[in-house]
Protein backbone atom coordinates (compact mmCIF):
# COMPACT_ATOMS: atom_id res chain seq x y z
CA UNK A 1 0.00 0.00 0.00
CA UNK A 2 2.93 2.07 0.62
CA UNK A 3 4.30 1.97 -2.11
CA UNK A 4 1.15 2.57 -4.00
CA UNK A 5 0.81 5.63 -2.49
CA UNK A 6 4.54 6.88 -3.76
CA UNK A 7 4.08 6.16 -7.31
CA UNK A 8 0.62 8.57 -6.75
CA UNK A 9 2.59 10.92 -5.05
CA UNK A 10 5.16 10.93 -7.79
CA UNK A 11 2.78 11.55 -10.37
CA UNK A 12 1.09 14.27 -8.98
CA UNK A 13 3.58 16.16 -7.22
CA UNK A 14 4.92 18.17 -10.21
CA UNK A 15 1.17 19.28 -11.16
CA UNK A 16 -0.69 18.62 -7.82
CA UNK A 17 2.51 19.53 -4.88
CA UNK A 18 -0.80 20.08 -2.48
CA UNK A 19 -2.36 16.98 -3.30
CA UNK A 20 0.73 15.07 -3.26
CA UNK A 21 1.76 16.54 -0.23
CA UNK A 22 -1.59 15.70 1.26
CA UNK A 23 -1.45 12.10 0.45
CA UNK A 24 1.99 12.17 2.03
CA UNK A 25 0.75 13.13 5.01
CA UNK A 26 -3.00 10.48 4.97
CA UNK A 27 -1.99 7.68 2.97
CA UNK A 28 -5.07 6.21 4.33
CA UNK A 29 -7.32 8.60 2.10
CA UNK A 30 -6.10 6.78 -0.96
CA UNK A 31 -7.05 3.42 0.45
CA UNK A 32 -10.43 4.74 1.51
CA UNK A 33 -11.02 6.11 -2.14
CA UNK A 34 -10.32 2.80 -3.92
CA UNK A 35 -12.51 0.70 -1.09
CA UNK A 36 -15.18 3.34 -1.90
CA UNK A 37 -14.99 2.95 -5.49
CA UNK A 38 -14.44 -0.86 -5.00
CA UNK A 39 -17.72 -0.70 -3.31
CA UNK A 40 -19.84 1.41 -5.93
CA UNK A 41 -18.71 -1.48 -8.48
CA UNK A 42 -19.98 -4.48 -6.20
CA UNK A 43 -23.42 -2.50 -5.36
CA UNK A 44 -23.98 -2.05 -9.26
CA UNK A 45 -23.09 -5.64 -10.16
CA UNK A 46 -25.37 -6.70 -7.01
CA UNK A 47 -28.31 -4.62 -8.54
CA UNK A 48 -27.74 -5.86 -11.43
CA UNK A 49 -28.07 -9.09 -10.52
CA UNK A 50 -30.86 -8.42 -8.76
CA UNK A 51 -32.44 -6.68 -11.77
CA UNK A 52 -31.64 -9.94 -13.54
CA UNK A 53 -33.14 -12.39 -11.32
CA UNK A 54 -36.02 -10.05 -10.69
CA UNK A 55 -36.62 -10.50 -14.72
CA UNK A 56 -36.11 -14.18 -14.42
CA UNK A 57 -38.62 -14.73 -11.33
CA UNK A 58 -41.42 -13.69 -13.19
CA UNK A 59 -41.59 -15.55 -15.93
CA UNK A 60 -40.90 -18.44 -14.10
CA UNK A 61 -44.06 -17.85 -12.16
CA UNK A 62 -46.39 -16.62 -14.92
CA UNK A 63 -45.39 -20.43 -16.08
CA UNK A 64 -46.49 -22.28 -13.27
CA UNK A 65 -49.58 -19.87 -12.96
CA UNK A 66 -50.89 -20.81 -16.51
CA UNK A 67 -50.00 -24.93 -15.66
CA UNK A 68 -52.45 -24.25 -12.81
CA UNK A 69 -55.30 -22.64 -14.77
CA UNK A 70 -54.75 -25.20 -17.07
CA UNK A 71 -55.30 -28.20 -14.41
CA UNK A 72 -58.41 -26.02 -12.77
CA UNK A 73 -59.74 -25.47 -16.39
CA UNK A 74 -59.17 -29.23 -16.98
CA UNK A 75 -60.96 -30.50 -13.49
CA UNK A 76 -63.98 -27.68 -14.50
CA UNK A 77 -64.33 -29.54 -17.76
CA UNK A 78 -64.59 -32.75 -16.32
CA UNK A 79 -66.77 -31.69 -13.49
CA UNK A 80 -69.67 -29.98 -15.72
CA UNK A 81 -69.32 -33.11 -18.29
CA UNK A 82 -70.36 -35.19 -15.31
CA UNK A 83 -72.82 -32.70 -13.91
CA UNK A 84 -74.66 -32.63 -17.11
CA UNK A 85 -74.62 -36.34 -17.58
CA UNK A 86 -76.11 -36.88 -14.07
CA UNK A 87 -78.76 -34.43 -15.10
CA UNK A 88 -79.35 -36.38 -17.96
CA UNK A 89 -79.94 -39.97 -15.94
CA UNK A 90 -81.68 -38.18 -13.49
CA UNK A 91 -84.19 -36.83 -16.11
CA UNK A 92 -84.43 -39.97 -17.82
CA UNK A 93 -85.25 -41.72 -14.38
CA UNK A 94 -87.72 -39.24 -14.29
CA UNK A 95 -89.64 -40.04 -17.50
CA UNK A 96 -89.22 -43.72 -16.90
CA UNK A 97 -90.54 -43.35 -13.43
CA UNK A 98 -93.71 -41.25 -14.86
CA UNK A 99 -94.22 -43.41 -17.72
CA UNK A 100 -94.47 -46.44 -15.14
CA UNK A 101 -97.01 -44.52 -12.98
CA UNK A 102 -99.05 -43.33 -16.24
CA UNK A 103 -99.18 -47.23 -17.31
CA UNK A 104 -100.17 -48.58 -13.61
CA UNK A 105 -102.87 -45.90 -14.04
CA UNK A 106 -104.41 -47.18 -16.98
CA UNK A 107 -103.04 -51.22 -16.87
CA UNK A 108 -103.89 -51.50 -13.51
CA UNK A 109 -107.38 -52.59 -13.53
CA UNK A 110 -106.56 -55.10 -16.89
CA UNK A 111 -106.93 -58.25 -14.29
CA UNK A 112 -110.37 -56.85 -13.05
CA UNK A 113 -111.35 -56.09 -16.66
CA UNK A 114 -110.57 -59.56 -17.59
CA UNK A 115 -112.56 -61.32 -14.51
CA UNK A 116 -115.80 -58.71 -15.73
CA UNK A 117 -115.02 -60.27 -19.30
CA UNK A 118 -116.65 -63.90 -18.11
CA UNK A 119 -119.30 -61.57 -17.10
CA UNK A 120 -119.96 -60.05 -20.23
CA UNK A 121 -119.71 -63.66 -21.83
CA UNK A 122 -122.18 -65.10 -19.54
CA UNK A 123 -124.64 -62.52 -20.89
CA UNK A 124 -123.81 -62.36 -24.09
CA UNK A 125 -124.42 -66.29 -24.59
CA UNK A 126 -127.63 -65.94 -22.48
CA UNK A 127 -129.56 -63.31 -24.75
CA UNK A 128 -128.41 -65.18 -27.91
CA UNK A 129 -129.89 -68.08 -26.05
CA UNK A 130 -133.56 -66.95 -25.94
CA UNK A 131 -135.46 -67.49 -29.21
CA UNK A 132 -136.52 -64.74 -30.81
CA UNK A 133 -139.76 -65.67 -31.81
CA UNK A 134 -140.74 -66.19 -28.39
CA UNK A 135 -139.93 -62.70 -27.35
CA UNK A 136 -143.82 -61.80 -27.29
CA UNK A 137 -146.45 -60.28 -25.13
CA UNK A 138 -147.84 -63.60 -24.87
CA UNK A 139 -144.86 -64.22 -23.06
CA UNK A 140 -144.55 -61.56 -20.54
CA UNK A 141 -141.38 -63.10 -18.34
CA UNK A 142 -139.71 -64.37 -21.41
CA UNK A 143 -139.90 -60.93 -22.52
CA UNK A 144 -139.02 -59.14 -19.38
CA UNK A 145 -136.66 -61.35 -18.30
CA UNK A 146 -134.55 -60.77 -21.95
CA UNK A 147 -134.66 -56.81 -21.90
CA UNK A 148 -133.56 -57.05 -18.48
CA UNK A 149 -130.26 -59.05 -20.01
CA UNK A 150 -130.15 -57.05 -22.97
CA UNK A 151 -129.96 -53.61 -20.63
CA UNK A 152 -127.19 -55.34 -18.41
CA UNK A 153 -125.11 -56.32 -21.08
CA UNK A 154 -125.54 -52.54 -23.13
CA UNK A 155 -124.82 -51.42 -19.49
CA UNK A 156 -122.06 -53.41 -18.82
CA UNK A 157 -120.55 -52.39 -22.09
CA UNK A 158 -120.77 -49.11 -21.33
CA UNK A 159 -118.81 -49.33 -18.08
CA UNK A 160 -116.21 -51.09 -20.51
CA UNK A 161 -116.05 -47.69 -22.53
CA UNK A 162 -115.45 -45.57 -20.02
CA UNK A 163 -112.38 -47.66 -18.89
CA UNK A 164 -111.35 -47.65 -21.95
CA UNK A 165 -112.30 -51.27 -22.56
CA UNK A 166 -113.63 -52.23 -26.13
CA UNK A 167 -114.73 -55.24 -27.70
CA UNK A 168 -112.90 -56.71 -30.77
CA UNK A 169 -115.72 -58.27 -33.13
CA UNK A 170 -113.43 -57.99 -36.25
CA UNK A 171 -115.61 -59.95 -38.86
CA UNK A 172 -114.22 -59.56 -42.29
CA UNK A 173 -111.34 -58.28 -41.10
CA UNK A 174 -107.86 -58.82 -42.19
CA UNK A 175 -106.54 -61.52 -39.47
CA UNK A 176 -103.64 -59.64 -37.51
CA UNK A 177 -101.69 -61.67 -35.03
CA UNK A 178 -101.94 -59.16 -32.25
CA UNK A 179 -105.61 -58.93 -31.95
CA UNK A 180 -106.97 -62.49 -32.97
CA UNK A 181 -105.78 -65.87 -32.53
CA UNK A 182 -106.73 -67.96 -35.22
CA UNK A 183 -108.82 -71.40 -34.35
CA UNK A 184 -108.85 -73.00 -37.16
CA UNK A 185 -109.33 -72.41 -41.39
CA UNK A 186 -112.36 -72.72 -43.55
CA UNK A 187 -113.12 -72.14 -46.88
CA UNK A 188 -115.34 -69.00 -48.19
CA UNK A 189 -116.86 -68.15 -51.19
CA UNK A 190 -116.69 -64.24 -52.33
CA UNK A 191 -113.78 -63.61 -49.20
CA UNK A 192 -109.74 -63.40 -49.76
CA UNK A 193 -107.95 -65.48 -47.92
CA UNK A 194 -106.68 -64.16 -44.92
CA UNK A 195 -109.58 -62.53 -43.80
CA UNK A 196 -111.17 -63.26 -40.83
CA UNK A 197 -114.93 -65.61 -41.66
CA UNK A 198 -116.24 -66.75 -37.85
CA UNK A 199 -115.70 -64.95 -34.41
CA UNK A 200 -115.65 -67.60 -32.06
CA UNK A 201 -115.12 -65.47 -28.91
CA UNK A 202 -115.30 -61.43 -28.84
CA UNK A 203 -111.87 -59.78 -28.26
CA UNK A 204 -111.56 -56.91 -26.08
CA UNK A 205 -108.44 -54.21 -25.83
CA UNK A 206 -107.57 -52.14 -22.77
CA UNK A 207 -106.43 -48.66 -24.00
CA UNK A 208 -105.04 -50.06 -27.55
CA UNK A 209 -103.19 -53.16 -25.88
CA UNK A 210 -104.94 -56.52 -26.62
CA UNK A 211 -106.31 -57.57 -23.38
CA UNK A 212 -108.20 -60.88 -24.69
CA UNK A 213 -107.50 -61.50 -28.52
CA UNK A 214 -110.71 -62.60 -30.71
CA UNK A 215 -110.72 -66.35 -31.37
CA UNK A 216 -111.91 -66.24 -35.05
CA UNK A 217 -112.02 -68.49 -37.97
CA UNK A 218 -109.81 -67.70 -41.14
CA UNK A 219 -110.04 -67.76 -44.70
CA UNK A 220 -107.83 -69.85 -46.17
CA UNK A 221 -106.24 -70.60 -49.87
CA UNK A 222 -108.31 -71.90 -52.56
Amino acid sequence: MEAVAQCVRGALRPRFPLLSVALRTSPRLLCAATQQKNTGQNLEEDQSQSQNEQKVEPSSVEKLLAEEKAKLEEQLKEVTEKYKRALADAENVRQRSQKLVEEAKLYGIQSFCKDLLEVADILEKATESVPKEEIKDENPHLKSLYEGLVMTEMQIQKVFKKHGLLRLNPVGAKFDPYEHEALFHTAAEGQEPGTIALVSKIGYKLHGRTLRPALVGVVKDA
